[in-house]
């Protein structure tokens, strides 16, 4: 029996590979997007985001929402389609972020606790089943977060500095293993009014993380590792040189800290199963 999905976000690194994965599985898929794309047989693109959301008719068997978790969980609310089955994707920051010195990442970890809250309390007076699924790192193919930052300011230097004690645990999580576990959970009792977190496969230490990564690109950016308080007079000169543009102060002040999740309850629910992390030049064009 054809099903028939909304996809938001469906341009972005997770929503092109769930919009495959869907088309594969024999849904007919609505997807929305910010950048104008070409319909094909199963799918048909609509131009438009949460401040101008296009004209959306019909019945949609689920709702998946691959965007901000806020402006989705506002909008959700307030005049989303109606249907049986929503699957949201939020942070880990919501966690991570909730203590940081950045009153600006304090302010993202409250936005997205505030926006599951909404998410449930919508789908629950829409009579509807809602799944929040909550990443860690992100990377893959179109992916613009942490890592793609790395690579950017390692590229523009041809080095990229770290601290010795950069060892804090990472497990960075592709973005075609967060596609999978949405079409998972989406046909998964028991994920229904359920959050999970979702690691990936393997956890490594931030500077092991960043070496590997780094390894995969041509030229090689050279990675030097500096004792902490060399480390800290380096940040300071290129700070004040602009060269850091991209990679908030937050993100280097967590370099030493764990970021570890349990994958138990996502694997039980509904059989998540990421792969290790292993990188490649094509995820990272120039």
């Amino acid at each position: 029996m054809n099903r028939h999905a909304l996809v938001l976000g469906g341009s972005g690194a997770i929503g092109r590979a769930l919009v495959a994965r869907l088309l594969a599985a024999g849904w007919t898929v609505d997807a929305v997007s910010r950048e104008a794309r070409p319909s094909q047989p199963g799918l048909r693109w609509h131009l438009g985001g949460f401040q101008a959301m296009p004209v959306l008719t019909g019945r949609f068997d689920a709702v998946f929402s691959c965007g901000p978790l806020d402006h989705f969980s506002i909008w959700y609310a307030a005049t989303g389609p109606e249907s049986p089955r929503v699957v949201a994707f939020g942070s880990t920051s919501d966690a991570t972020k909730q203590a940081a010195a950045d009153p600006d990442e304090r302010a993202l970890a409250s936005r997205l606790r505030e926006a599951g809250t909404r998410l449930f309390a919508a789908a629950g007076d829409r009579g509807a089943a809602a799944t929040l699924l909550r990443p860690t790192l992100i990377y893959g193919h179109g992916s613009a977060h942490n890592l793609a930052r790395v690579v950017a300011l390692a590229r523009r230097r041809g080095l990229f500095v770290l601290p010795t004690d950069a060892r804090g645990l990472r497990q960075p999580v592709h973005a075609d293993d967060l596609a999978a576990a949405a079409l998972a959970a989406v046909d998964a009792p028991a994920a229904a009014g359920q959050a999970y977190a979702l690691p990936g496969g393997e956890t490594l230490r931030y500077r092991d993380m960043v070496a590997r990564t780094l390894a995969v690109l041509t030229p090689r950016p050279r990675l030097l590792l500096l004792p902490a308080p060399l480390f800290e007079v380096a940040l300071q000169l290129a700070h004040r040189a602009g060269q850091l543009q991209g990679l908030p102060a937050g993100a280097v002040a967590r370099m030493r800290e764990d970021l570890v999740f349990d994958p138990a309850p996502a694997q039980a629910a509904f059989g998540y199963a990421p792969r290790p992390f292993v990188p490649d030049a094509s995820m990272f064009p120039d």
